[in-house]
């Protein structure tokens, strides 16, 4: 068994082995809901249940039309800032040249830093993760009307795991809308219950394979035959729902999204929060270190 190591020089042991010659299934070595069941918090014992099963949590209201107003007006404040744009933090369709993603927005911005330690976004990762969190990766995502690209088929844990290293699965991610997500304008598609299972990936890390893999996923990308699999054993569940709305969904969750060509915009801010428990590592199957504006290396709990 291959091994990553920590700051202080201790080994940690590779649980889900991925990046090598062949792709390789690993069951879920790890629970999916770290909280008891019937621990205080937003999350009803019955969708926390749900969100075991299936690994993700669907919520129609999480912030109110108001607060929607505000987070889109901040969204668009930073996409149309010349010095936002030429930050290294912000990600731009190779086509179109349009931002795509600024990462590290609760950095950049206190509007959305407010929106990470609201209780009713915190509170429910702390209550999945059973412990004190931190951001481990934070971005707004835009997807403007026809042509804007999607996300191919991935697990957030595989590259977390890679090119992070984050040892466990003890991660949870929430999407909230921005704009209404109908079901033609690209939105989020899970494969449910596909967290239960790790599918390691062929072929080795490039050297900052970051910077090609924000703008078009190559390195930890399934097989069409794994992911026909997959989908056959899990199917695929497409996510729509009016601007407010969330999804949080488990780490190992297999995930994607389509092109839009429709004239709807499509823009959600994407917050990952991490166990203080699950701290990274170094890298499992990466010659180096993402940068800490993708992954991020300080583990101060969320307050």
């Amino acid at each position: 068994m291959t091994t990553a190591t920590t700051t202080t020089g201790t080994q940690v042991p590779d649980l889900y082995p991925t990046r090598g010659t062949a792709e390789v299934l690993t069951p879920r070595q790890d629970p999916v809901v770290w909280g008891a069941p019937d621990a205080a918090g937003p999350i009803t014992p019955a969708d926390l249940g749900s969100f075991e099963r299936d690994g993700f949590l669907a919520i129609d209201q999480l912030i109110g039309e108001d607060e929607v107003a505000v987070y889109r007006d901040e969204l668009n404040r930073l996409v149309t800032d010349p010095e936002i744009r030429a930050d290294e933090r912000s990600i731009v369709e190779p086509k179109s040249k349009e931002i795509r993603s600024v990462f590290e927005v609760h950095r950049i911005s206190e509007v959305f830093a407010r929106l990470v330690r609201d209780e009713r976004v915190v509170g429910r990762a702390r209550q999945i993760l059973g412990s004190d969190v931190y951001v481990h990766q934070s971005r707004i995502n835009v997807k403007p009307g026809f042509g804007a690209s999607g996300f191919y088929w991935h697990s957030d844990f595989e590259t977390w795991h890679a090119e992070d290293g984050l040892p466990r699965m003890r991660t949870v991610s929430v999407s909230i809308a921005l704009t209404e997500n109908f079901d033609t304008n690209g939105g989020l598609m899970i494969m449910p219950g596909s967290h239960k299972t790790f599918l390691g990936c062929a072929g080795a890390t490039p050297k900052d394979n970051y910077k090609k893999s924000l703008q078009m996923q190559d390195a930890g990308t399934p097989s069409d035959e794994a992911l026909t699999a997959l989908a056959s054993e899990h199917g695929i569940k497409l996510f729509t729902g009016k601007a407010g709305s969330a999804t949080w969904f488990d780490c190992n969750c297999m995930h994607g999204s389509g092109d839009n060509i429709t004239p709807f915009p499509r823009s959600n801010v994407f917050i990952v929060f991490n166990s203080v428990e699950n701290a990274a590592v170094e890298p499992f199957a990466a010659p180096v270190r993402r940068p800490e504006f993708i992954g991020a290396r300080d583990f101060t709990p969320v307050k």
